[in-house]
């Protein structure tokens, strides 16, 4: 299993978790888990994937997902697990 953490942050609009959800779908990504919060009209969505079937280099990855956040308005990023886990330990 290649786990990564997804954050999408940005004002909330339709389409949002859409976007996002097609584009890990044709890429072969599956969604292990899932959160998104709406607070005063922002958006927070934090997902947990597994990228072990897709073609795509997590750079490739990272690249397409900020350019579709890019486009609707949002900040899209994405991180290894390991490197979510060890950024939240300090």
């Amino acid at each position: 299993m290649k786990k990564r953490i997804i954050t999408v942050v940005g004002k909330d609009s339709v389409g949002i978790t859409a976007k996002v959800c097609v584009y890990l779908a044709n890429n072969q990504i599956n969604i292990l888990d899932i959160s998104q919060t709406i607070v005063a009209g922002y958006f927070n969505m934090m997902m947990v994937v597994d990228t072990q079937k897709s073609s795509k280099s997590t750079e490739l990855i990272a690249s397409e997902l900020g350019q579709i956040g890019e486009e609707i308005g949002v900040q899209i990023k994405v991180q290894h697990e390991k490197i979510f886990e060890t950024m939240h330990r300090i």
